[in-house]
């Protein structure tokens, strides 16, 4: 918890924010101001920064924004084990064949960063990860059987960005994108589509964001696009059958498709009304083409695989920056870098508030004290008001191992047995939840 957060920094979210919502929001904290720059909290609250011995558009990640950042990564790692990816590792580099095999050098030169000269090779830092996951599928033998295979990576990409554009965590040169390939059979590509829309709506839903639109992404005039009009015909038809399908509202955009194929874009918007694109899902029988990639089909020959590219919250730089927007820095209790502040009034607690705060690590909460040498309870639970859970302990708590919680969106409950209320707390941030806590308890 930064020491520098002392100050409300709760946004008032689109819609109703009661006092008791699930939002977390005090009613004093959501009168604060609207809109918040990501770029401007991130460094008050100690979650980035940026140095220009290291470089433009190459941010550095402090504790609390590693700890952000790491929840949310485990989040979408669970998630897509559960919908039954195989995670992979690949490298950042490869080879400048491997791109001009891809299309990437010939469609999105302009936006990768030049290739280095190794032992008479060129090689290239990756301006994405599916021609990797192209060449992983290659590597072995597949049957018909196998398929959907669902390949997916939380993996670095570079893109040589404009210096002009970069700005926070929005726009920067070192990626750590949630990427997956799905191959599957043509009439595979429906259902996995659709499939990776619910795994972002249900992600949106414990993250607290709501989706601005959804968007056809299709060619348009000028672009640099593959070449193959019955591919882009195919593709689009799926995508938008999809959609149909979903019932979600959407609108078509030209211009907006990948160099490779149509895709369907969930975009968000920021405090200052700037839409972005943070999820995505695309249809590619490009690449299946270019990597020769087969699988053996009940009738014993080889048939092409289509591939499915989708990112449930894209990049996990955009995405922090957009929680931090959203949120104002009071994130969803199951995500905030400190789960939980100890409170001990005076010194003759702090004893059980070292305990306190060790269960707490044992539950596998991020938990911290601030002790009276940080000032007056006053002012404690003022600076870390963007702490979902206070626990206030006095001399009647110590004594019979309670605890006075304060929620951050200004409930107080009575005095609890201090392994009731870890209990609580623990299950609904291993649920996910947004709420802070069950409205028949409070």
């Amino acid at each position: 918890m930064s020491r520098r957060a002392d100050r409300c920094l709760g946004q008032k979210p689109r819609g109703e924010c009661p006092g008791a919502s699930p939002c977390g929001h005090s009613p004093d904290v959501r009168e604060e101001t609207a809109m918040h720059d990501h770029r401007k909290l991130g460094r008050e609250l100690d979650l980035f920064d940026t140095d220009p011995l290291i470089g433009a558009g190459l941010p550095y990640w402090l504790p609390d924004g590693a700890a952000v950042r790491h929840t949310l990564e485990e989040y979408i790692r669970t998630a897509e084990r559960r919908a039954g990816y195989r995670h992979v590792y690949s490298p950042v580099l490869g080879k400048r064949e491997l791109y001009e095999i891809s299309g990437h050098w010939s469609h999105y030169s302009d936006d990768m960063f030049p290739p280095m000269d190794l032992g008479g090779e060129q090689v290239v830092l990756r301006p994405s990860l599916c021609p990797h996951h192209a060449v992983i599928y290659r590597s072995r033998s597949h049957s018909y059987r196998e398929l959907p295979l669902r390949m997916a990576e939380l993996g670095g990409m570079y893109r040589s960005e404009l210096s002009g554009v970069l700005g926070g965590l929005t726009r920067v040169r070192a990626i750590q994108l949630n990427d997956a390939h799905i191959f599957c059979t043509l009439e595979q590509v429906a259902e996995e589509a659709q499939a990776a829309l619910e795994m972002i709506r249900q992600a949106y839903q414990v993250l607290g964001i709501t989706p601005t639109r959804y968007r056809l992404s299709l060619p348009g005039p000028g672009g640099k696009y593959v070449a193959a009009p019955e591919m882009w015909q195919r593709s689009t038809a799926l995508l938008t059958d999809v959609l149909d399908r979903s019932g979600l509202p959407y609108e078509a955009a030209e211009g907006e498709a990948a160099f490779y194929g149509p895709k369907i874009d969930v975009q968000v918007t920021d405090g200052a009304g700037r839409e972005s694109t943070l999820s995505t899902v695309q249809v590619d029988f490009h690449q299946p083409e270019q990597f020769n990639l087969h699988y053996i089909g009940a009738d014993g020959a080889k048939h092409r695989p289509v591939m499915v590219h989708r990112s449930i919250i894209g990049s996990v730089e955009r995405a922090v920056a957009h929680l931090i927007e959203q949120h104002g820095g009071a994130f969803p209790a199951w995500l905030a870098p400190t789960q939980l502040v100890v409170l001990p009034i005076s010194e003759a607690e702090m004893s059980n508030a070292t305990g306190l705060a060790q269960r707490c690590t044992d539950l596998g909460l991020r938990a911290e004290i601030a002790g009276p040498e940080r000032g007056t309870l006053g002012a404690r639970i003022r600076e870390g008001r963007l702490v979902p859970y206070q626990a206030v302990i006095g001399a009647k708590e110590a004594a019979n191992d309670h605890i006075a919680l304060r929620l951050r969106d200004g409930r107080r409950l009575d005095p609890q047995p201090a392994g009731d209320i870890l209990t609580h707390i623990d299950a609904l941030i291993s649920a996910h939840s947004t709420d802070l806590w069950d409205s028949s308890t409070s």
